[in-house]
């Protein structure tokens, strides 16, 4: 009785409606004043009991919304791994559909970070934390082509089309195939060249400077990309013929003017848009 009176000093149905998802941490920042972590852990234990939340990984937990099973509710992606890791910025095939912008459904929810962690799977959705890539790690640039969004009244990192573009051709598998990525990078409403050019900057891989410089050379007209630009991406390929994805080494057609060796499926009956 004296645990349960203790529970009711606190507002739980507020902060619940709240935190769709928290972590024990923030539990404790919200009962204040001298409570530690056995008082957090204790109202934890007491509302897991009664079905009200649901474990996601260690010390994260899913508030179950009114009428739903903990057994069978499913949490929202994105705010689990923000939750897990607080310095999320999305990715890959979950970047597309936080832009609106993915063609297909995908059981991975993929994310940088700052430092590796290990993948944890919550309702059937495996989450993948990348480590931030190279070229992003030093000074202050782990969000460079990145923007916040927001989900659950959460506010969210992800990365924008020029990036996730350029991440999509450096790791197609995470974004469900190239031709996944072509199509939905055909949905952006507009991408920003100058952001590109530093994007591929920072990248410095050739292969990536070859992957862009086709896209765009595709979709041309509906980016108002101009001749002077595909020319400046063009002196960056690679001197040799490289496969797109990396790995492949037979079949495939190449592109001569990138040195790319592409996949049939993404290369008939694409033609360069008219300047």
């Amino acid at each position: 009785m004296r645990a349960k009176r203790q529970l009711d000093v606190f507002d739980t149905a507020a902060f619940l409606a709240k935190n769709a998802v928290f972590t024990l941490g923030d539990l404790r920042r919200a009962l204040g004043g001298g409570r530690g972590r056995r008082a957090a852990l204790e109202r934890v234990k007491y509302y897991l009991k009664r079905g009200k939340l649901k474990p996601v990984s260690r010390g994260v937990y899913a508030t179950v919304p009114g009428g739903a099973k903990a057994a069978t509710f499913k949490p929202d992606r994105f705010v689990v791994a923000a939750a897990v890791r607080p310095d999320a910025v999305f990715s890959h095939h979950s970047a597309l559909e936080l832009l609106g912008a993915a063609h297909s459904d995908w059981n991975v929810c993929s994310a940088f970070t700052e430092k590796r962690h290990a993948p944890i799977e919550v309702g059937g959705v495996k989450h993948l934390f990348l480590q931030d890539p190279p070229g992003l790690r030093k000074g202050n640039l782990r969000h460079l082509g990145a923007r916040r969004t927001t989900r659950e009244g959460k506010t969210l990192w992800t990365t924008g089309p020029e990036r996730t573009l350029l991440d999509g051709f450096r790791q197609p598998r995470l974004v469900g195939g190239l031709t996944e990525l072509v199509e939905s990078a055909r949905g952006f409403g507009v991408l920003d060249l100058d952001l590109l050019k530093t994007l591929l900057a920072a990248y410095d891989q050739k292969i990536l400077y070859a992957a862009v410089g086709w896209f765009l050379e595709m979709t041309r007209r509906q980016f108002s990309v101009p001749e002077r630009f595909l020319d400046g991406l063009e002196k960056k390929r690679p001197r040799s013929p490289h496969y797109l994805p990396r790995g492949r080494r037979r079949g495939g057609i190449l592109a001569p003017r990138w040195n790319l060796v592409l996949p049939e499926e993404i290369v008939r009956g694409r033609e360069p848009d008219e300047a």
